[in-house]
């Protein structure tokens, strides 16, 4: 790694006393006095007040009838995707999944807790590209998805760092071709999006909704996370797979798979002394974005954008992309990288590298879904098409990627919201150094 405290660069710089963190949970006090109800009372498995009040507030925050509170966001996008492959291509038998022998459109960037549950239910994920304007799933790319695989009938979109994709025209072009939607809104609770004129929130815009309270999310329970629906059958097929599925007899019966995926009420106590702070916790995050747009305006890079008539993030993680021709030259491997320091330029790794060198974390751009080694053969789609094998020595093609080009040129900057404007104004600075 590069000396940074003895570049002159960063000339009279110092770390911070405390670590700077990418986006940490904010305790108020509250949940405390709930979880130790939860023990006082000795309902501290997975039923109980704490659960029936999560599940009530999250329900009327979003918007929708049913919130079915589960152990974390990834078994929420589990049984949703569950419960698409069960509405689509009927029950399975217990050794298969209900997606075997079905590809799905996925969201491309992201982070794989979206994509895995796919290969749960023994589908085949087929990644769709993103677009500039939303870092989200391209429609262009989609609906150039549905010419090459017209037989598709599920679609999970993933709303990246609490900015809501183009639903309108997602939900558009999945409704033309009779494909349902599993909605991941782990990164965006409490974002709007203006659908046909009416703004909702994000967790009520697919067939299946997901949110998470995962430790780093902008209300955590250091886990847990929820299926949102406005069905009732929905919701408690949800329940009951979440609970291994038990039958109504007096010993233990099964009829169908099940999993230990319910969330317990010490859990449920954390969140529910978190989710009166969602709003202001949105404010500052909010806040935070802006003051990087402001301070970094005079550089050759953007923030990660968000589409200001149809949309309101939570501004979960504050992000930055470097204009192409501000580059300095970065490879990455599989586990390490390489970076030339140029004057007038910078690339994501410098920066990530002088954060930590002074004691504030960063974090690379999600790889895409595409490029992980895990899911190299599967299909990717871009709006040009076939985005595999689409260049060769002879036959001069674009090579169009927007998700690897965001995650070439991009970064995910400090956004813990107990991080003061003073503390911010260092990174800035630092940032500004990089490009000395």
């Amino acid at each position: 790694m590069h000396d940074f405290l003895a570049d002159k660069r960063f000339e009279g710089l110092k770390p911070f006393e405390n670590k700077l963190w990418l986006s940490s949970p904010t305790m108020h006090g509250e949940e405390q006095k709930w979880v130790d109800e939860a023990i006082r009372t000795n309902w501290v498995s997975t039923v109980g007040a704490n659960i029936n009040e999560v599940e009530k507030q999250t329900a009327e925050y979003v918007g929708c009838k049913y919130a079915v509170a589960l152990s974390c966001g990834t078994s929420a996008l589990h049984l949703a995707t569950k419960l698409a492959g069960e509405k689509l291509y009927g029950q399975a038998k217990p050794d298969q999944g209900t997606l075997a022998g079905h590809k799905v459109f996925c969201s491309d960037v992201t982070f794989d807790a979206s994509i895995n549950p796919v290969a749960y239910e023994d589908g085949e994920a087929v990644f769709i590209d993103t677009e500039y304007d939303t870092w989200n799933m391209s429609p262009q790319a989609l609906e150039k998805a549905f010419e090459l695989y017209p037989e598709v009938k599920l679609v999970v979109i993933a709303h990246l760092y609490g900015t809501p994709g183009k639903m309108e025209e997602l939900k558009t072009i999945c409704d033309a071709h009779g494909a349902l939607i599993v909605e991941d809104a782990a990164e965006s609770f409490g974002s709007k999006y203006k659908l046909h004129g009416q703004w909702v929130e994000t967790g009520t815009l697919g067939n299946y909704n997901c949110i998470s309270f995962n430790g780093n999310k902008i209300i955590t329970g250091s886990s847990g996370g929820m299926f949102l629906t406005d069905s009732e059958e929905d919701a408690n097929k949800v329940r009951k797979w979440s609970t291994q599925s038990r039958e109504a007899a007096p010993w233990y019966q099964h009829e169908e798979i099940g999993y230990n995926y319910r969330m317990s009420n010490i859990i449920a106590g954390i969140v529910r002394g978190q989710l009166p702070y969602l709003d202001e916790h949105i404010a500052q995050k909010h806040a935070i974005w802006e003051r990087y747009e402001k301070e970094l305006a005079d550089l050759p890079v953007r923030m990660n954008p968000w589409d200001r008539e149809n949309s309101e993030p939570n501004f979960w993680l504050s992000c930055m992309i470097i204009d192409e021709d501000a580059m300095a030259k970065m490879v990455r491997g599989e586990q390490d990288y390489l970076y030339q320091s140029v004057s007038g330029k910078s690339c994501p790794q410098e920066i990530l590298d002088a954060l930590a060198v002074f004691n504030a974390e960063g974090r690379p751009i999600w790889k895409p879904m595409h490029m992980q080694p895990i899911y190299r053969t599967n299909p990717f789609v871009t709006v040009e098409g076939n985005g595999r094998g689409c260049t060769n020595a002879y036959i001069a093609g674009s090579g169009l990627d927007v998700g690897s080009d965001i995650f070439h040129r991009g970064l995910c900057l400090p956004s813990d919201n107990k991080m003061t404007p003073e503390q911010q104004e260092r990174i800035i600075e630092l940032i500004h150094r990089c490009f000395y």
